[in-house]
């Protein structure tokens, strides 16, 4: 029988706990011999990274003990950082090491192996690091991205296609390190080796470029000894952006780029001349660079091509490259990840539905069939009380249209009084340059079992829909982002599908500036949370933040040195006076692209101004950007929750108290 209480009060068995257990998903799959093998996120063991591997009796097994962690931070956001070979005498693994940034190797079949290091350690500044390896035994080298800081700066580093020995001569000595590129570039991806062996093939920019704004596809000859010869661009320019290059089984080089507004697939033939469209669609076949090594297509053996493709969600397909003709997976997923893998006739892919969680996926494109081999989703709970999202497009300020999920609240026992209009809490994706997955969230189900919608809202800039709703952000960061959420906030109210008293904001990261934004420049939200954010324009742009995204607002909010006034109109950290909301503030103490200096600030001034906002923070020791640990996320999800309940007057059993200070 349903009973009827008010909205967050409904008793939920997804608590958070549950939610942070089951939080992140698995990446970087690849195929050694014939195992698929990827990594996968293990919260409640201080956040590390896994290596799994799938048995041919389908059983799963962990490549590497804790406390091994196998996680790049090149870019500080990371990258492919593993690589492995089948041989006769057993599977050679190559891996990034979390803690020292450092390749090692691994034999794990044979008896009494240890990983053994591949490449020394640099005491100036980062160090040395390294991300999307590709093993070559004839050669006896492997192929990966070298990122080394010259200096203490955050800006203070070169990036370069590196080759590093085998035989662990480099693990002392730097020098053994063969640069393949010439570093004319300040980003690049990991070289790919034509099948003939004469060519590689990688993806470099430079600043204030960011990838998904243009990049160019470069195109060396292999010596007999190896080394490169000039690099000469084949396709790219600054105005499009190419996330990922291939090399067919036949020599053809594929590449996926967004020249038509949409990133489609194009090939070049053997001689690398005019690029052809293999499936003209106003759908995306790629996505934003975020990490090095991201994979949306994969060619197959038999000149087929596996694709992940869409828009807003994502299918996987294969695509017969003479035809144009793709035919899609069957089965219940709706987000596929840009992680893919062949061998032979098998496609491996990470998907995920609004009632599973991210799972590894296998596909035999011999015969069709598609199944989980990995990672597979177990309902903790009864699925009853997962949220039911509608995918909807509201209208923005000048009729734009804005994509959103909602999730309204939903339980199997519990339902609120007919007359009571629920709270809703909107949610703003980091990046900005990304989008909100229709997935199974625990997170979200957190919330919404217990009464309190959520709105996932894929503001414009957000990716997945085109280049034009991307560049809606183009120097509008701040104004965008914040009018696009409010506008399905206010939608929400005016349809009465939410309480107009009781709207709250939150997000992280890029996210966080949005929230933050919106507490000081609207009246839109009763109170917000605000995770790992931006909040100084001037300082983060000005060196406050790591090289990567260090002229990142050169794009979103305009070049610093011309519109300097922009940057401090619309910081939150310059309108802290405006502030009337109560807030919550969560920050990793080791950040380093969103440092706790800017919360700091912020505080000081919200402090300062003899004004009683109610308001917490929390900092987390050992965290950086994203939280990784159990019990980080746990705290993290009970504080907000508290926050939610204090603002808008809920009844919540059974979550400590946030102390706020008034």
């Amino acid at each position: 029988m349903v009973q009827t209480r008010g909205h967050g009060s409904w008793p939920s068995p997804i608590d958070a706990a549950l939610a942070a257990a089951h939080d992140g998903r698995p990446e970087y799959v690849g195929f050694v011999g014939d195992e698929p093998w990827w990594t996968e996120p293990r919260p409640t063991e201080a956040g590390r990274r896994a290596l799994v591997r799938r048995r041919p009796d389908g059983t799963e097994q962990s490549v590497l003990p804790a406390p091994w962690n196998v996680r790049s931070r090149v870019i500080e956001y990371g990258g492919r950082p593993w690589a492995g070979a089948d041989r006769p005498e057993g599977p050679l693994l190559v891996f990034v090491n979390f803690a020292d940034q450092r390749l090692y190797a691994y034999e794990p079949e044979a008896p009494g192996a240890e990983p053994r290091p591949l490449t020394p350690v640099s005491a100036v500044g980062g160090g040395l690091r390294w991300a999307d390896p590709r093993l070559h035994l004839d050669r006896g080298e492997l192929w990966c991205v070298l990122e080394e800081f010259t200096g203490e700066g955050p800006t203070d580093v070169r990036r370069v296609v590196a080759a590093v020995p085998l035989d662990g001569s480099a693990a002392e000595d730097r020098t053994a390190v063969r640069e393949l590129s010439d570093g004319t570039h300040r980003f690049v991806t990991g070289a790919r080796l034509s099948p003939d062996g004469r060519r590689a093939a990688w993806i470099a920019w430079d600043h204030p470029r960011m990838p998904w704004d243009g990049t160019e596809l470069l195109v060396a000859d292999v010596t007999d000894d190896g080394t490169f010869g000039p690099a000469r661009t084949v396709a790219g320019g600054p105005e499009e952006s190419i996330c990922q290059a291939e090399w067919a089984p036949d020599g053809t080089l594929l590449y996926s780029g967004d020249a038509s507004g949409w990133w489609n697939l194009y090939r070049l033939d053997a001689d690398l001349g005019a690029a052809r469209p293999l499936c003209p669609r106003e759908e995306e076949f790629g996505g934003p660079l975020w990490k090095i090594g991201l994979s949306w297509f994969k060619p197959l053996e038999a000149g087929l091509v596996a694709v992940v493709h869409g828009v807003g969600a994502t299918a996987l397909g294969v695509l017969d490259p003479e035809t144009g003709e793709v035919v899609d997976t069957a089965g219940p997923w709706t987000d596929w990840s840009s992680s893919l893998a062949v061998h032979g006739t098998r496609v491996v892919g990470v998907a995920a539905s609004p009632r599973t969680a991210p799972e590894v996926v296998e596909l035999d494109t011999a015969t069709g069939r598609a199944r989980v081999i990995g990672a597979a989703h177990q309902d903790p709970v009864d699925p009853a009380y997962y949220p039911e999202p509608q995918i909807r497009t509201f209208e923005g300020p000048d009729g734009r249209s804005v994509h959103a999920h909602i999730y309204p609240p939903h339980s199997p026992t519990h339902a609120a009084p007919d007359e009571e209009l629920p709270p809703y809490v909107v949610w703003a994706h980091g990046g900005p340059t990304s989008h909100a997955p229709l997935v199974l969230d625990l997170e979200i189900a957190y919330f919404t079992s217990r009464g309190i919608g959520v709105a996932e809202v894929n503001y414009g800039g957000s990716t997945g829909y085109g280049r034009a709703y991307r560049n809606r952000l183009r120097e509008q960061w701040g104004v965008v982002d914040v009018e696009d959420c409010a506008a399905v906030a206010l939608a929400l109210a005016a349809e009465g599908t939410a309480d107009r008293d009781r709207l709250a904001m939150r997000g992280g990261s890029a996210g966080g500036w949005t929230s933050a934004a919106s507490l000081t420049s609207t009246d839109v939200y009763a109170c917000g949370t605000v995770i790992y954010p931006i909040l100084d324009l001037t300082a983060w742009g000005s060196g406050e933040t790591h090289d990567f995204e260090s002229q990142y607002l050169e794009t979103l909010v305009g070049p610093l040195a011309e519109v300097p006034a922009r940057y401090a109109e619309r910081s939150p950290a310059e309108h802290a006076d405006r502030l009337t909301a109560p807030f919550l503030l969560l920050q990793g103490l080791d950040d380093v692209i969103c440092p706790p200096a800017q919360c700091e600030r912020f505080l000081e001034q919200v402090e300062s101004e003899g004004r009683r906002v109610p308001h917490a923070y929390i900092a987390f020791e050992g965290e950086g950007h994203g939280f990784r640990r159990a019990e980080t996320m746990v705290r993290a999800l009970e504080a907000e929750l508290s926050l939610y309940a204090q603002v808008f007057r809920l009844d919540v059993p059974g979550v400590p108290t946030l102390e706020l200070t008034k």
